[in-house]
């Protein structure tokens, strides 16, 4: 099984997209994550649900979990107004690794040790020729599993 027969199309967006916009397209389609591209459309960042939860939830809070408890429902359903006016450029740490990217000849495994090694829930495919990077799909944690259990009848 090779990354080509993995490959699904999957919702990108790009640095200058509104986070907002992107933390909606995460929630309405349950996605684990982001995949955000260039303006050229290649793979750059792999944007987690849970680093978009990070920017929402109030520093403090995140320091110091039970102080969750005093605030009320009224702020609490208030949290996303933290995204207005960013981009999802601004969404990204200053740690954020470089997405990571397959092949489409590269082999199933090759690809659960890319994902594993990058701890991230996507791995973007690409195909590389002379006129450039062209994002072939996403191939999913949850898909790459789907495959390898049905390929191992376990």
């Amino acid at each position: 099984m090779r990354a080509r027969d993995l490959v699904e199309a999957y919702e990108a967006v790009s640095l200058d997209s509104d986070a907002l916009e992107a933390a909606r397209l995460m929630a309405e389609q349950r996605l684990p994550a982001l995949l955000v591209v260039d303006e050229a459309g290649a793979p750059k960042a792999i944007l987690p649900a849970s680093q978009m939860i990070k920017i929402v939830v109030p520093g403090y809070v995140i320091e110091d979990p039970t102080l969750a408890a005093v605030v009320d429902e009224h702020h609490a359903d208030r949290l996303c107004s933290a995204l207005k006016g960013r981009t999802v450029r601004d969404c990204l740490s200053k740690t954020t690794p470089l997405p990571a990217v397959a092949a489409p000849d590269d082999t199933a495994l090759e690809v659960a040790a890319l994902m594993a090694q990058a701890r991230s829930p996507l791995v973007a495919v690409v195909e590389k020729d002379k006129a450039g990077v062209r994002l072939a799909g996403v191939i999913t944690a949850s898909r790459l599993l789907e495959r390898l259990l049905a390929a191992g009848s376990v």
